[in-house]
C-alpha cells in the first residue's frame, strides 16, 4: 500500500537528551510525503526504523491505485 504522511509527531527525547529543535524540524520535513508499507503498523515501523525515533502520532492518507 502507498501512504502519504501529512503530519507526524516523534518522541525526540532519549538517554542522551532531546534532539535540537532545528534537527527535529528537518527530520519531520524529511518524513512527510510518500511511503510504502503493508498497513498502518508497518508504516509506523518503517518510519521508526528510518529515523531512529518512536512515533507518538501520525496523520496519513492511503493512496489508492
Amino acid at each position: 500500500m502507498k501512504f502519504i504522511v501529512n503530519d507526524i509527531e516523534f518522541d525526540f527525547v532519549d538517554s542522551e537528551g532531546e534532539l535540537p529543535y532545528d534537527e527535529q524540524v528537518a527530520l519531520v520535513k524529511d518524513v512527510l510525503g510518500a511511503w510504502e508499507a503493508d498497513d498502518e503498523d508497518d508504516l509506523i515501523e518503517e518510519v521508526t526504523c528510518s529515523t531512529g525515533f518512536c512515533v507518538k502520532s501520525i496523520d496519513y492518507r492511503i493512496i489508492l491505485d
